[in-house]
Formats: C-alpha cells, sequence, structure tokens
C-alpha cells in the first residue's frame, strides 16, 4: 500500500516532535514536509530543534537533514501533501485562520490545537468513543467550500484518562463526577531543563482554560450530530480541578463518580476490561490492545511505570472502591503527548482515512 504524504506543521515544537517520531515508520503516512515559524524555515530540522530535541530517541533519519518550511508557504506545502497534522504554537485566531487555509486549499487538517474545538461543524475525536461525528464533515465542506478539505481535532489532554472509563460505564449512566488530574510538564511544552521552578513543586493552576476543557469537552464527545452541526451531550456534569506536578509525561486523574443506576464494583471492572470501543476504531494502527487496563495493586497505576501502556495510547486504572460522598472512586492515567496528543491525532488520522475523508491527491 502507497503511504499518505503528510505535513507537520510546528513540527519543531514539543507535540511536532512527537509526531515526527511516531511517523518515522508509520505503514500508512510518510512525513515528506515539516513547517515550523520563520525562526526555523530554511534550517535543516536537525538544526532548527538544535538543543531543544525533547525525545530519548534520535532524530529520525527520514526527517534529520529535511528542509524546515515557513508554515505559511500554504501554496508550496499543499501542494506536496495529502494531508497535515498541526502542532502549531499561535494565537487560536491565527491557527484557525492557517488552518482554515489549508482545508480550503483541499488539504485535509488532523488538529492537536484547541482552536477548532468548539467550532460546531468540526469534529472532536476519540476514535474509540465518538467515530459517528465524522458524519459533520460534510457540513463543514459545505460551508468551507470544498471537496476534500476539513479539519478534525482531538480533544484536550486532561479528559484522556477518565473520558474512556466513564464511557465504557454509559449503561449505568455516569450523572456527577469530581476530578482532579496532575499534569506532567510537558503538557506545558517544558523540560525540567527549561523550567526548574518545577523541580521540588506543584503549582496548583493551568491556565489557558484547562478546568474549563475538562469539564466542557466531553459534553462535546457526548454528543450527537444534529443538522450539520455537533449537538453537546447535557451530563454528565463534571467539577475539574488541574494541577501542574512535576513529572516529565503522564497526566493522572483521581476520579469520583456517581451513576443514575449504581454498579456492582465487580460489573464496572467486566465493562473496563471489555472495552475496546467502536468497532469502526478496530485494528487501526495505532489503536491499543488493550484499550483500558486495570491494575489490582493498590500502588497502580504510576505515572513512570505505566504512562507507556499500550506504546502510550492505552489508558491504566487502578483503586476503585467506595466513595462517602459519590458512588465510586477510583484513578485514571494517560500518556499526554502521545494518546492526549500527537498519538490520539495520528488515530484520528487512521481512522479518517479508513473511512474515505483523507485520500491521495
Amino acid at each position: 500500500m502507497d503511504r499518505l504524504k503528510v505535513g507537520v506543521l510546528g513540527a519543531t515544537g514539543m507535540v511536532g516532535q512527537r509526531f515526527v517520531s511516531l511517523l518515522a515508520d508509520h505503514p500508512w503516512f510518510e512525513v515528506v514536509s515539516a513547517a515550523a515559524s520563520a525562526r526555523s524555515a530554511g534550517k535543516t530540522y536537525r538544526d532548527a530543534v538544535e538543543g531543544r530535541w525533547t525525545l530519548k530517541s534520535d532524530i529520525p533519519a527520514s526527517i534529520v537533514d529535511m528542509v524546515v518550511k515557513n508554515v505559511n508557504e500554504i501554496e508550496t506545502i499543499a501542494g506536496e501533501v495529502d494531508f497535515v497534522f498541526s502542532a502549531l504554537d499561535l494565537d487560536k485566531a491565527d491557527i484557525r485562520n492557517l488552518e482554515d487555509a489549508y482545508a480550503k486549499r483541499e488539504t485535509p487538517v488532523a488538529s492537536n490545537n484547541s482552536a477548532h474545538r468548539w467550532t460546531p461543524d468540526v469534529p472532536m475525536l476519540i476514535p474509540e468513543i465518538n467515530p459517528e461525528h465524522l458524519d459533520v464533515i460534510p457540513a463543514q465542506r459545505k460551508r468551507l467550500g470544498t471537496r476534500a478539505g476539513f479539519v478534525a481535532v482531538k480533544p484536550n489532554c486532561s479528559i484522556q484518562p477518565y473520558v474512556p472509563a466513564f464511557h465504557a460505564l454509559s449503561e449505568f449512566g455516569p450523572a456527577r463526577a469530581s476530578v482532579c488530574t496532575y499534569q506532567a510538564i510537558s503538557g506545558a511544552s517544558k523540560t525540567f531543563g527549561t523550567w526548574p521552578e518545577m523541580v521540588d513543586n506543584i503549582i496548583p493552576y493551568i491556565g489557558g482554560g484547562e478546568e474549563e476543557k475538562s469539564t466542557q469537552e466531553p459534553l462535546k464527545i457526548w454528543g450527537k450530530v444534529t443538522k450539520g452541526e455537533i449537538v453537546n451531550a447535557r451530563g454528565p456534569v463534571i467539577s475539574a480541578q488541574c494541577i501542574r506536578v512535576p513529572v516529565t509525561d503522564g497526566h493522572m486523574a483521581a476520579v469520583s463518580v456517581s451513576f443514575e443506576s449504581r454498579p456492582a464494583r465487580d460489573s464496572i471492572l467486566e465493562r473496563w476490561k471489555a472495552f475496546q470501543g467502536s468497532p469502526r476504531a478496530a485494528n487501526l494502527p495505532s489503536s491499543p490492545r488493550p484499550f483500558l487496563t486495570y491494575y489490582e495493586e493498590e500502588d497502580r497505576p504510576q505515572t513512570r511505570l505505566d504512562r507507556d501502556a499500550g506504546d502510550g495510547m492505552g489508558v491504566t486504572l487502578g483503586r476503585l472502591r467506595g466513595d462517602t460522598l459519590f458512588d465510586y472512586k477510583f484513578i485514571a492515567l494517560s500518556h499526554n503527548t502521545v494518546r492526549g496528543a500527537a498519538g490520539g491525532a495520528i488515530l484520528m488520522a487512521e481512522l479518517l482515512k479508513s473511512e474515505g475523508y483523507i485520500q491521495a491527491k
């Protein structure tokens, strides 16, 4: 099978680096264009990330000598790729304009950014949970005046640990939840070298509307496509606190939840063990097997031990027990720059390709 030609916008940033690393040996996609700001444009990728490469693995040989383009070279980039991944670090208005510009040049955009998450006809996808939201793309194409171009986004990294856990229990009607997320510094595109203030420290605030995203984005994911737009679900009601902790990668969530119909503990564990999500997202190259893993040990999951479950695409769970205010409480963990960022966007693109929304030009 010929691989689709891919561009990465924002390729030199932390999430962009994760994109080029994960795509290096991808069976469906091949990176042929790397783009970034004017500061990096014209340099080889090696020179553009010198002193800023954050991954333990080496820069992929296929991209190390690639000349970085300016993300505003839309005509050039659109002319050499089938679609692009977006990991842009710009103002939201600028990101929306750029992503729409690529889409209008018949180049689909699989975005890691938040700029279009609340655009009513832009699907925000966790492929195992809401692939039916792809049905809104024809309405978006009509609005944009495109034949093939569109924008699809993945949701915020903070919700990745607990939304799949709730979705697996949807038959019991999750109704109210309180979530506290303990989020790694890579979520702020930082390392301990660039953020020494985080060493031996916890910051009880994450900007950019993180807590609002944590409570509201799940409602779009569980919403319905109606008359060419996605209408949010009304519940569950989620309260969230988001805390930055001194960890390199991995977002952990301490979750308490009540249900319309309180299940037995064994029923919850059975649903989690069996849950793989929609068959439409099965057998994609980045699909984890299993999706959810429950640990019986009282001290698991642990961030350093378990964030790489399923090559970073799995969700790990533990400490399920009764609660004095809610029905149950538990711990959930996911890798924030793999499942929560680049890997999640790649899985989304795999779904889009498998269903014919992304094709070779």
